[in-house]
């Protein structure tokens, strides 16, 4: 029996198909097991809520320039939505122009991390979103006089209530905090290649990108780039040329920490630039060879950097779409 002319059709499709689709590099699917594909929500607190109301409160505060002292800073303003939910200059500006000791992470699946700043002085999201808001070189503003001006718009007044039913008073600094951290936790970024080929999409990652992948894991990057965010989130002795920034042992004291900074997330690595704790190095090429002389004490080859970085490429995920919110 001949074939007909639409099976000869979607024969020469599949085969298309095969050909187009990227190859598996060999011996790939040994890597796998060493990576987490990312959740759609980190880990909620004990004793928080993700309602809908706390979480659109947070996001009318995250983009509210009017708890800082100018009235022109907010949260969006080093974490900005269009720059990787960062700021793109080697050193956050804030209030007065003051030029910040640090380069500003990005907010994006922060909720996964176990410790917040470069220092960790922080251990999660409510603990972090108040610290810019007081801080002179950021938005230099008490919390009181936070309330007291968010307290002088009637929306606020009611979003507070809403977001926060069983409280008396509900705009005060703890509930400002919970709904921040409610917002930043819907800041993830699940579906970049590199989560797709985890969850069985072969195709999604190119063979550079799975040699580099695999280069990652046989140098030992994985060792500290680890679980679904490709963080520890722990600290580890870390030394810029020209940096007097002495990280963690600024909050400890202990000398272990001298110099000891957490881990970054490398989750979309390759929109976040410039990089390390000052934002000395622009380009991720320059950064790989950076970590492999510091933290490995080699040199990568030229063609191993390329597929390192086409890896980091494919870390890249859907940006979260958020509405600016028209505020009071």
């Amino acid at each position: 029996m001949k074939p007909t002319l639409a099976t000869l059709l979607a024969t020469a499709a599949s085969a298309a198909l095969l050909l187009a689709a990227p190859a598996v590099a060999d011996d790939v699917e040994d890597y796998i097991d060493f990576f987490e594909p990312l959740p759609a929500l980190p880990p909620i607190p004990a004793g928080t809520t993700m309602s809908p109301e706390r979480i659109e409160l947070g996001r009318m505060l995250f983009f509210e320039p009017r708890i800082s002292a100018s009235g022109v800073i907010s949260c969006a303003t080093c974490h900005n939505p269009a720059l990787g939910w960062t700021d793109r200059i080697p050193r956050a500006v804030g209030h007065g122009g003051q030029v910040g000791e640090r380069n500003t992470p990005t907010v994006l699946n922060s909720g996964f991390l176990e410790a917040q700043f470069w220092d960790g002085r922080e251990p999660d999201l409510e603990g972090q979103a108040l610290g810019p808001i007081e801080a002179e070189v950021e938005m230099a503003m008490t919390l009181e006089e936070a309330i007291d001006q968010l307290n002088e718009f009637e929306i606020y007044r009611e979003a507070f209530a809403e977001a926060f039913p069983d409280v008396d008073d509900p705009v005060n600094p703890p509930n400002v905090a919970l709904a921040i951290a409610a917002f930043e936790r819907t800041l993830n970024t699940p579906n970049s290649p590199f989560n797709r080929f985890l969850k069985g999409d072969r195709a999604a990652m190119d063979e550079q990108q799975q040699r580099g992948m695999m280069l990652f894991v046989d140098n030992g990057c994985v060792a500290c780039h680890s679980g679904p965010i490709l963080s520890d989130s722990m600290f580890h002795r870390f030394e810029l040329p020209g940096s007097t920034d002495e990280g963690r042992f600024v909050v400890t004291g202990e000398e272990q920490d001298r110099f000891a900074f957490r881990t970054p997330t490398l989750l979309n690595v390759a929109v976040t630039y410039p990089y390390f704790n000052n934002g000395s190095v622009d380009n991720l090429h320059d950064a790989v060879n950076l970590m492999g002389q510091q933290m490995l004490g080699q040199d990568f080859e030229e063609d191993e950097l390329d597929d390192i970085v086409a890896f980091l490429h494919a870390l890249t995920g859907e940006m979260p779409r958020i509405e600016i919110p028209a505020l009071p």
